[in-house]
């Protein structure tokens, strides 16, 4: 058949392979311009409670799953890794800290305190709890974005009055990215939570992704100044 000759072993075609080959090794060859070689991944780690670890939402559904494949869909080369316990308070993650954020972390996203207030521990520990995860946070260099909370209302005005400063004057004193609110959009809205009315469903972590997306731009624009591009 004609379209064999395609296939053949002749001179014309060994040179025309022959060719080819040498223009694909010369292309390769070619060094990237620097400023169009593809930045260093960056590595986030969520720091939280049972909002951060997916609590009774499928794998797929998880604030860090989310948000990773939502900062991927920018073409943003991170990966967030889960550091969510369901249940934990501020105690528990300093008590965890050096084991959730291991070596060769770029940054943190902090969203610690929901529980605490929950069970009406005193704000002070609290605010202790964060700042001393903050300190070890920033002499390791690595940068945080601080997710604020609000107590429940049942907590009362005395308990919320001395609660919910904690998170933005944590931030404006260790000058944080600062997400004021995590479940903004999200708490209270029957549709977008479980039906306990705390966790948010996977609609809702979507709404909460969405939301603070840009906070999280900014926390990875932070990475990379720091190491030089």
């Amino acid at each position: 058949m004609a379209g064999m000759a395609l296939f053949g072993k002749g001179p014309p075609v060994r040179q025309f392979v022959i060719g080819l080959a040498a223009a694909c090794a010369a292309l390769l060859s070619v060094p990237m311009p620097a400023g169009a070689q593809a930045p260093r991944p960056v590595t986030i780690v969520a720091l939280g409670d049972s909002l951060t670890a997916g609590y009774q939402l499928p794998p797929a559904d998880a604030f860090p799953v989310k948000l990773q494949a939502a900062l991927r869909a920018k073409g943003l080369a991170v990966t967030v890794e889960n550091a969510g316990v369901s249940g934990d308070t501020s105690t528990g993650g300093l008590e965890r800290l050096d084991w959730a954020v291991g070596d060769g972390v770029d940054a943190v996203i902090l969203e610690l305190g929901a529980n605490d207030a929950l069970r009406g521990i005193d704000p002070a520990i609290t605010r202790r709890n964060l700042e001393a995860i903050i300190a070890r946070l920033k002499e390791r260099n690595i940068p945080i974005l601080l997710t604020g909370m609000i107590a429940p209302p049942n907590m009362g005005s005395t308990y919320g009055a001395a609660f919910n400063p904690i998170f933005p004057e944590l931030a404006a004193k260790h000058g944080l990215i600062f997400d004021p609110f995590f479940l903004e959009g999200v708490a209270a809205e029957r549709d977008l939570n479980l039906a306990d009315g705390m966790h948010p469903n996977g609609r809702g972590v979507d709404v909460i992704v969405r939301r603070i997306l840009p906070k999280v731009e900014e926390l990875i624009a932070q990475v990379r100044s720091r190491r030089g591009g």
